[in-house]
């Protein structure tokens, strides 16, 4: 039986779960963001039982972004068709963190947590006095 300290990780080391814990949370922050419609359907995509339908969806979007000259497909398929790939493939993965973190550090905004709604009733209390 093999331990002693190479098995335990160094005291403040992160594990490789609580790196995907962190990668998960970061693109869920970013997902909240999204108009309710949207965040639901982007949910259900990255659930591994929608496999079958995110692989697809991934290479549709993917190539109808590098058809962004013809009507109806814009270039903005392309990043989200290679994001939903990136659930399923790896060098994706790490590439789709990369540019995550760095847009993190460039728009930290898109990250915070959603605004709250606005109360119809304190609005007009105010304007009532």
């Amino acid at each position: 039986m093999v331990s002693g300290p190479r098995n335990n990780p160094a005291p403040g080391a992160s594990s490789a779960g609580e790196r995907g814990d962190a990668r998960a949370h970061r693109l869920e922050r970013l997902i909240e963001r999204f108009p309710p419609r949207l965040r639901q359907a982007v949910r259900w995509l990255r659930q591994p039982s929608s496999r079958w339908a995110r692989i697809p969806s991934g290479v549709l979007l993917s190539v109808g972004g590098l058809l962004w000259f013809l009507p109806l497909l814009g270039l903005w398929m392309l990043p989200l068709g290679l994001l939903l790939l990136a659930e399923d493939v790896p060098p994706l993965d790490r590439l789709r963190e990369r540019i995550l973190e760095t847009l993190e550090r460039r728009y930290p905004h898109w990250f915070a947590p959603p605004p709250e709604p606005k109360r119809i009733a304190a609005a007009t209390s105010r304007h009532d006095g």
